[in-house]
């Protein structure tokens, strides 16, 4: 257990031991409620990692050309 300050726009460092601990390695979102009387908070994983190996396998199902790529593009919008 460590003590740690909060300043006063709410915010808290989370000491290097602690990110080490938890395998943090870089700015991440977190989850943070309330049990028992204290507070939680529970590091989240990336959506992205999450998806890893996700679409492994799955084929397009026509080849694009690379060369007339901008031809699939639709600049209706911008």
């Amino acid at each position: 257990m460590q003590t740690v300050s909060i300043t006063p726009k709410w915010q808290i460092h989370i000491p290097v031991a602690m990110r080490k601990q938890l395998g943090l390695t870089k700015p991440t979102q977190a989850d943070v409620y309330v049990e028992n009387n204290t507070l939680v908070i529970k590091p989240k994983k990336s959506k992205i990692l999450q998806m890893g190996g996700s679409l492994q396998g799955i084929k397009p199902t026509r080849p694009i050309n690379i060369d007339k790529i901008r031809d699939y593009i639709d600049y209706s919008d911008l």
